[in-house]
């Protein structure tokens, strides 16, 4: 048995079929995309249908409570890449996950297209959060498994499921946007999980040719603790319910208990990880340095997110959409920001290769990217206040430049830095800390949203971006700080 997976392995690995890289990239590369296409189609006419009148084919709720609900929903999908991973680790394995998760998705936003109303809100997101948090938490480890260790091509595989990201990241909205625009909402909906099964479909037939480490659990759950585990799920499920009847949890709330639970969770990861008397003062020390990166990350997310909150309304009542007579979808500027990604990362990674060591230290990549994020929050101001069609659509698509080149001054360090500083035995949960940062700090753009309106903006955008660019400068400032605690990881 051994022997046959060590072949099998080996042919999936010295496979160059699919641009030099393992076929079976291909099959990842494009469940990834086609997941994407429908997570950023279905998200990019999400919050204008919870807020359009029941006349133009919405729900009508108040926008704050729309808005809410999006940055609730967000902050759930990167919880639940905690619960995907700890699956794939103990129970499943990470093929089996993302196989599952796809699924699940695609059960998502065919809720989302054919129930009616909000049931078809509540059914419909809490699947697609859950779905996409364990197809996120295991897509990159199963493209992992397709290399050797001292496999050069790693690097470049990377790149091309990074662009299949991007790919399905740019098409979703531009493609749903314009169903809705044009058949109705559900349309868009119907559209989003068409893209899901057909992602899934070619990954099945895929599956084979993975490697067997793909599917290997690495940490098995002993089978005694698994009716234990089974009841805190129940529990855990009967509380929510509970707490829903109750009326203890609604829509309106729902982005604060989000909020809470993870910053408990963060809380309690850090507590956890400090007290362990199996790690060593390097490493306590280096998980204590990655506290402020943390807050960092935190309070990029907050704003950055907006793009699917606040960003929305404002591209809806203030943007001037006209495209030579024709008016474009809302969802359209969501597409924006895909396009500078893939145009940028090969920009970035010259610049970093060109300067090797003389390459900014990771907390100064961090410090810039949060006070260039706040830099974007201000150039709104001087579009404040206007009316409809006020902005040319040339404003916002130079912030979400300025938003493009934050991004990756933060995101794509963040998770290397993380698993660099994780002490030996808690490696998984410290890259569970960092994707906290990501759903604490898409939640606080939920609840924040709440707060604007056209007749804030200047103070809005001026207090959140000045705060912005207050916590890069302090992260700035103590860069060499937090550098002596990280312990020679730079």
């Amino acid at each position: 048995m051994g022997e046959q997976r060590a072949t099998t392995d080996g042919g999936a690995r010295n496979d160059h079929s699919f641009f030099g890289q393992p076929r079976a990239l291909a099959n990842i590369f494009g469940v990834e995309m086609w997941e994407r296409f429908s997570f950023y189609g279905m998200q990019g006419i999400l919050l204008i249908y919870l807020y359009y009148s029941v006349a133009d084919g919405g729900l009508g709720l108040p926008e704050a409570s729309a808005a809410g609900i999006v940055g609730a929903y967000g902050g759930g999908v990167y919880l639940s890449t905690i619960l995907g991973a700890w699956i794939a680790d103990r129970l499943l394995g990470s093929e089996r996950v993302l196989f599952f998760s796809a699924i699940v998705i695609m059960a998502g936003h065919l809720a989302l297209a054919l129930l009616p109303g909000f049931v078809g809100v509540g059914v419909g997101l809490v699947l697609v959060a859950f779905g996409s948090g364990g197809l996120k938490a295991n897509a990159t480890s199963v493209v992992g498994t397709l290399y050797a260790p001292d496999d050069m091509r790693r690097d470049a595989g990377f790149s091309l499921f990074y662009l299949g990201i991007n790919l399905g990241g740019f098409l979703g909205p531009i493609l749903t946007g314009l169903l809705q625009s044009t058949l109705g909402f559900h349309w868009g909906f119907g559209l989003a999980a068409l893209g899901m099964a057909i992602g899934l479909v070619q990954y099945s037939f895929g599956r084979k040719r993975l490697p067997a480490e793909a599917s290997a659990v690495p940490n098995p759950l002993p089978r005694g603790r698994i009716g234990l585990v089974i009841g805190i799920a129940v529990a855990g499920v009967v509380v929510i319910v509970v707490l829903v009847a109750t009326g203890l949890i609604t829509a309106e709330n729902l982005v604060v208990w989000v909020i809470g639970t993870t910053i408990v969770a963060a809380v309690v990861y850090f507590a956890v990880i400090l007290s362990s008397r199996r790690i060593t003062a390097v490493e306590r020390s280096r998980v204590v340095g990655f506290i402020p990166l943390f807050i960092a990350s935190v309070a990029f997310w907050s704003l950055y997110q907006q793009q699917f909150t606040v960003l929305t309304i404002y591209s809806d009542k203030q943007l001037n959409r006209d495209l030579f007579g024709w008016e474009m979808p809302v969802s359209w500027v969501q597409s924006i920001n895909p396009i500078f990604i893939i145009i940028l990362s090969g920009v970035f990674a010259a610049i970093w290769t060109k300067l090797g060591a003389r390459q900014p230290s990771t907390p100064v990549k961090f410090a810039l990217g949060t006070a260039i994020m706040g830099v974007g929050f201000l150039l709104f101001i001087p579009f404040a206040g206007g009316g409809p069609n006020s902005t040319p659509l040339l404003a916002i698509i130079g912030i979400l430049f300025v938003f493009t080149v934050a991004e990756l001054l933060l995101s794509p360090v963040g998770l290397s830095v993380t698993t660099k500083l994780a002490p030996e035995v808690f490696h998984t949960q410290m890259v569970a800390l960092f994707f906290l940062s990501v759903a604490l700090g898409t939640a606080i753009s939920g609840r924040l949203a709440e707060f604007y309106s056209a007749e804030t903006e200047v103070g809005y955008f001026g207090v959140l971006g000045g705060i912005a660019i207050v916590l890069g400068l302090a992260l700035a400032v103590g860069s060499r700080g937090v550098l002596r605690l990280m312990r020679g990881v730079r």
